[in-house]
């Protein structure tokens, strides 16, 4: 069993620290907020520390889980950051959603340390961290990939080595991107129905098992139609998100005209009010 280091104790990064602490794994924790930490180590019988240096002293595997490109660097590289305090040899494997460029250049500030860095950013949201079941695309050399696949198991359904430092973020980027042209048009699809005068319940029953079924119109039908939208993943990280995605596609030259224009509405569901509400939340700007 290997000594493990985990930073950020959010939705996803608390419960996935929690499988790798019952994995048996020695498993220190750093939470900006010091009281979340510690009832961490008190739940799961592990560590808590109040420096991400001090967290990451001696351990074989650092991971990461927090909020965006500037919590990253300051968790990493900056005062009490733990890339300084990392030993030579050891992993880190960050799960935040965050851009190819930072994601690229811890790969670099890692190599120059001695370190082995992967970006591996998650899907499968909440729900999947605490059961186990991400889905998990990894960006980084092969023997970073190596030594963090072992350890990812522990969460993880399915863990996908795309390439090279930051293709794991690109990856993830092409995930939402995909995720938002479905969702807006199960939302439409929805409000259609309603308008119609049809029973939507029937109206699942039909389509869903056919071409026009996903994820999202199994997860989130009954619960859009019912207006409920507590389910996860927040307007406000998948504006981020796709934020993420349209600054890369502006340097790669891709185009994407339905994803920026979902971006669109995510703005003005925020405006509504419904920043915190679940991505489903797209279907209150259509009415009822």
């Amino acid at each position: 069993m290997a000594k493990v280091s985990f930073i950020g104790l959010g939705v996803m990064g608390a419960p996935i620290a929690g499988h790798l602490a019952a994995a048996g794994h020695d498993v220190t924790v750093y939470n900006r907020t010091t009281d979340k930490a510690e009832a961490w180590a008190a739940k799961h019988k592990g560590k808590s520390a109040v420096t991400p240096a001090l967290a990451v002293e001696d351990a074989d595997a650092v991971f990461t889980c927090v909020g965006a490109d500037h919590d990253l660097e300051e968790v990493t590289l900056g005062p009490d950051g733990a890339f300084a305090a990392m030993k030579p040899g050891a992993l880190f494997v960050d799960h935040t959603t965050v851009s190819a460029h930072i994601a690229r250049r811890l790969a670099h500030e890692g190599q120059e340390r001695g370190l082995l860095v992967v970006d591996a950013p998650v899907s499968g949201g909440q729900a999947g961290a605490e059961n186990g079941k991400l889905a998990i695309m990894c960006g980084g050399t092969h023997a970073a990939f190596d030594r963090a696949e072992p350890l990812m198991q522990a969460y993880a359904a399915r863990i996908v080595h795309v390439g090279e430092p930051g293709a794991g973020q690109t990856t993830k980027m092409c995930n939402q991107i995909a995720i938002a042209g479905v969702i807006q048009g199960v939302a439409e699809s929805l409000r259609f129905a309603q308008a119609a005068g049809l029973d939507t319940a029937k109206v699942f029953e039909a389509i869903s098992a056919g071409a026009a079924g996903s994820w999202q119109m199994q997860n989130r039908w009954a619960t859009m139609a019912q207006d409920q939208f507590d389910f996860g993943f927040a307007v406000n990280w998948m504006r981020k998100d796709l934020g993420l995605a349209l600054e890369e596609a502006r340097s790669n030259g891709a185009t994407l005209p339905v994803a920026a224009l979902v971006d669109q509405f995510y703005a003005e569901v925020q405006q509504m009010g419904g920043g915190r509400q679940d991505t489903s939340s797209i279907v209150r700007r259509l009415g009822r």
